[in-house]
């Protein structure tokens, strides 16, 4: 069983910055594509961000050139940079580790863009 947990969530002046972790237990880490979604209330979830095995990386239209998502195979750990943030990127952030179609979810955590 693969556990994935979240850090890094809290409040933020809007154009300030924060970064969220996210670690994945099992030697397994560096097999699986990692992603960073986010869900803010009355809305779907949508993908933010994903990383390949490769360190190929995809972002979301509303986030390019202010997010970088990276990942550290050695220490299980996936992290989401966010700069420049606005009251739209107000949402709880998943973070989601996917191989061969199986999906684990973190629990999620809180990201709130203040004035």
């Amino acid at each position: 069983q693969v556990q994935v947990v979240e850090s890094g969530g809290g409040l933020v002046q809007a154009g300030g910055s924060l970064t969220l972790s996210c670690t994945a237990s099992g030697s397994i880490f560096r097999s699986f594509t990692m992603g960073w979604y986010r869900q803010a209330p009355g809305k779907q979830r949508e993908l933010v961000a994903s990383i390949t095995t490769a360190g190929g990386t995809n972002y979301a239209d509303s986030v390019k050139g202010r997010f970088t998502i990276s990942r550290d195979n050695a220490k299980n750990t996936v992290h989401l940079k966010m700069n420049s943030l606005k009251f739209d990127d107000t949402a709880v952030y998943y973070c989601n580790g996917n191989r061969f179609g199986s999906n684990y979810w973190g629990q999620g955590t809180q990201v709130t863009v203040t004035s």
